[in-house]
Formats: C-alpha cells, structure tokens, sequence
C-alpha cells in the first residue's frame, strides 16, 4: 500500500483550500464591484447637486454632476492626467475653501503640458462631474477649463478596473497547480520507493 505522508499533505490541501477561498472571496468581490460600477452610471443620470457641505461618507457620489463655489484658492497642485483628446500631461487641481467649516472642495481645473500653466486662478463657481482625488477623496472636474487650461478627460466609470474575475480565475489556477505538483511528486516518490 501506498502511503500519503500526513504532514505534507495536510500542508498542501491547507494551501489548496486557502487559494480556493480567494478565488471565491475574489468572485464576492466582483460583485461587490460590478453594483458599485451600476452605481456610478447611474448617477451620471441624476440632477445636479451642491457640493456637500460636511465630508462624505462611503459612497461617495462620484460621477455625479456638482456645482461648487471656491471662495479662495488655498493650494494648487498638479497630477498626471490626459486632456479629451488622450494626450498625457499634467492635471491642474485647485484646493478650495468653500466656507468658514466644512470639507472645501478641490477643483481640477483643466490639463496642460506646463505644470505651472493655470496658477493665476482665483475662485469662483464651478460646474462639472465629482472624480475619485486620491488626496481629498474626491474632487471637481470642471466642465469649462481655468484661464490658460484646455479641458481634462472627462470622468468616467469605465476608467475604474473589474478585474476580480481574472485574480479569482489565477487563485483558483494556483490551487489546481499545486495540487497536479503535489500528486505529481508523490507519484515519483512512490515509483523511487518500488524501484529501490
């Protein structure tokens, strides 16, 4: 009789079962993404809205149409960013103050190739689309560029990835392949211990 060495094997189905349990948690994941993606597109079709006067909470209304008023422009900054026509180049973002409490608003104010282009900008009401900002959260992309800006790529839920099913898939490839290397080294052993 062949035998299965205990610790090993135990090790190995552990490995096995933890890899499928990815997969599945990354299947769950995927669906978890795909309603907050039906989300977006979703409010891409509501009225607009003011710009929240508290910070937000999960969700955020991202992709949704705002108007917000920059009463003072307290940081510029820049991020790497494409204008409507795909061209890489620098994204001007201006952080406002909106009142004497409350969250501001950070507005992106349109693309440039020059990272300084845009500095002369001083406030005011701005209309467009709530973007994901990884420093404020979220932010302002405005529909009519600032002074010396052409406007930035619109906003949009197909810039966010859904590659849960690829990462389940790879998960449970890993749990099959360690299996199929597992038996496949145990047959060899067995094959080595009848031959000796």
């Amino acid at each position: 009789m062949r035998k299965v060495p205990l610790i090993p094997t135990i090790l190995v189905v552990a490995a096995a079962l933890t890899m499928v349990g990815l997969g599945i948690w990354q299947l769950q994941r995927k669906a978890q993404k795909e309603a907050l993606l039906a989300s977006y597109a979703a409010a891409q079709t509501l009225p607009p809205m003011s710009w929240p006067a508290v910070p937000q909470k999960d969700p955020l209304p991202l992709f949704r149409t705002a108007t917000a008023n920059c009463l003072k422009v307290a940081a510029m900054r820049t991020a790497a960013g494409q204008n409507v026509k795909g061209e890489p180049g620098f994204l001007v973002i201006a952080d406002c103050v909106t009142g004497a409490e409350g969250p501001g608003v950070s507005v992106e104010l349109g693309w440039s190739k020059d990272p300084n282009a845009g500095r002369d900008y001083k406030g005011g009401l701005v209309t467009g689309v709530i973007a994901p900002d990884s420093r404020s959260r979220m932010r302002l992309v405005a529909a009519t560029p600032g002074p010396g800006l052409q406007a930035s790529a619109p906003p949009s839920p197909d810039s966010i990835p859904n590659n849960h099913l690829s990462y389940a898939i790879q998960w449970f490839l890993f749990a099959g392949i360690a299996l199929v290397i597992y038996a496949l080294a145990l047959r060899r052993k067995w094959r080595e211990a009848g031959n000796g």
